[in-house]
């Protein structure tokens, strides 16, 4: 599953997975959200600093650090929306 941000001026923002084509939406632009890295022990680490995170872990296995890595980002990504407007 993917969950998709519409913005109000029509971009749409996520965390990039291949279960849609994000093509056929329109014009893709892709950037590095973050890094998930083996340190010299073989730990693994989700360094989440260029969205304005931490560094999480050590995890003992990859798919763990992704996992929160994707949290993360999904939770980040949503928690700056605007808040609701209330109709009088």
């Amino acid at each position: 599953m993917i969950s998709l941000l519409v913005r109000h001026d029509g971009q749409v923002q996520c965390v990039y997975g291949e279960e849609i084509d994000l093509a056929a939406i329109g014009a893709v632009r892709i950037a590095r959200a973050s890094h998930v890295e083996p340190d010299a022990q073989g730990r693994w680490w989700a360094d989440l600093t260029p969205s304005g995170g931490s560094v999480l872990g050590p995890f003992s296995r990859r798919s763990e650090a992704l996992v929160v890595e994707r949290a993360w980002l999904e939770g980040h990504l949503f928690r700056r929306l605007p808040a609701p407007i209330s109709a009088p």
